[in-house]
């Protein structure tokens, strides 16, 4: 499905920190897990206290009109904060998981692994999103983490995309390139995020390594990472991502600027 001889001016990606990306593909605009607010700390009930350290490079106000968004999950101030709650009300295709579909109600719309939402573009043509599985954690994680779900965009005149979600398993990654592989573009979580005494500090997205295997596994020609930078339970920067694919033979395919 994927294109040849594809460029970046084709699918553009813009990141604004944390894991809130702009993907314009076949003439949509896609947005990934909004989070709009402040630096400062975030606690909530049941969960630990979650720090902000800087803020997003762009605000609602300045971001355009959005056709889709792409929320991973919806129970984490990191992946939806209270500004990215209020922008959900004026967009009008949300996809989520299914659970967190039931939470938000409204135009939220449920993908569970493999199933798939077909969106009219305005050239008459249309745009396939489909759920790809992901696990924000180890093996058995759901029970704590939560219901996650990343999305592959495909049409027929078009590169396909992946965008991950929060998820730390390699052998989901394994699965979505046999079904979608090679892919032109993979944006990727990244930041290698612990949080003590949760999961007994187990990672709970990719780490650097992995997100280069990753790239290796996916064929991906473009590999865009978010979800590193800016709140203090990621272990893991921009370094640390320069260094890992160049140690993997990839630095040609991360972009980061």
């Amino acid at each position: 499905m994927t294109a040849t001889g594809t460029t970046d001016q084709q699918v553009p990606v813009r990141v604004f920190g944390g894991p809130t990306a702009l993907i314009e593909y076949g003439g949509l605009r896609f947005l990934t897990d909004p989070t709009f607010d402040p630096p400062g700390d975030y606690p909530g009930a049941g969960r630990p206290l979650l720090t902000k350290t800087a803020p997003p490079a762009i605000t609602p106000a300045d971001l355009g009109p959005v056709d889709v968004v792409l929320l991973s999950h919806d129970e984490h101030p990191d992946n939806l904060d209270d500004s990215g709650r209020a922008l959900l009300d004026g967009v009008p295709v949300i996809l989520t998981t299914p659970s967190g579909a039931s939470r938000l109600g409204g135009d939220a719309r449920g993908l569970a692994p493999w199933a798939s939402a077909e969106l009219r573009r305005p050239d008459g043509g249309t745009v396939t999103v489909t759920g790809a599985p992901a696990l924000h954690g180890p093996e058995g994680a759901e029970a704590v983490t939560g219901e996650v779900v990343g999305f592959v965009l495909t049409a027929a005149d078009l590169p396909t995309v992946y965008v991950s979600g929060d998820n730390a398993s390699l052998e989901l990654v394994e699965q979505i390139a046999e079904r979608f592989g090679p892919v032109d573009t993979a944006v990727l979580f990244a930041g290698a995020p612990r949080i003590p005494g949760v999961l007994d500090g187990a990672l709970l997205v990719l780490d650097s390594a992995q997100a280069a295997e990753a790239a290796r596994i996916l064929g991906a020609r473009r590999v865009v990472p978010v979800h590193f930078d800016s709140w203090t339970h990621f272990t893991e920067g921009r370094d640390a991502l320069v260094d890992a694919f160049a140690a993997a033979g990839l630095a040609d395919r991360l972009r980061l600027d």
